[in-house]
């Protein structure tokens, strides 16, 4: 790569790194693991880099990267190793304590969901994406998105529920 490709990878990186780090969280829970498979992400952008001509699908190239990593490592024998003696986080008496434990009543039982679901509902709500972007974020069909994302709806309910957080037949 040129100068003139270095320095539009660098503006590309500062001005998305933000958003693909939360994303990279709400897909596997752990801000380390998403500071690791944001570089990855990264990494593998800056080496196809010259390939890419259309440049207004970088951020679908990334998404898809970012998805494709988080479920190799997520394979991995060591991430399925859970710390047993968790510190509860003491939220701060204020308006904003609430919305802190939402925030975080979903993300745990986002964790308890599967990957692959885990990634569509991520993709879908988080993200924003249409049945057909997050099939073509994925490399699957729409079918499977919808189905997916029905499944990782039920799952993440059940947690929820498993959790004590809202009651069984609440919708």
């Amino acid at each position: 790569m040129g100068p003139v490709d270095d320095a539009e990878f660098s503006q590309y990186v500062a001005a998305r790194r933000d958003a693909v780090r939360r994303t990279a969280y709400l897909l596997c829970g752990d801000w380390h693991q998403a500071d690791d498979l944001t570089q990855t992400a990264f990494v593998k952008l800056y080496g196809a880099w010259g390939r890419i001509r259309e440049k207004a699908a970088l951020d679908a190239y990334v998404r898809s990267t970012l998805v494709r990593a988080t479920v190799d490592e997520a394979r991995r024998p060591w991430r399925r190793e859970k710390a047993t003696c968790a510190v509860p986080d003491i939220p701060a008496p204020s308006d904003i304590a609430q919305v802190v434990a939402d925030r975080e009543m979903v993300r745990a039982a986002l964790a308890a969901v599967p990957s692959g679901q885990r990634a569509v509902l991520v993709l879908r709500y988080f993200e924003g994406l249409d049945v057909a972007a997050t099939a073509a974020a994925l490399g699957c069909s729409e079918g499977n998105v919808k189905s997916q994302t029905s499944r990782g709806l039920s799952a993440l309910r059940e947690a929820l529920v498993a959790r004590g957080d809202v009651q069984e037949g609440v919708r």
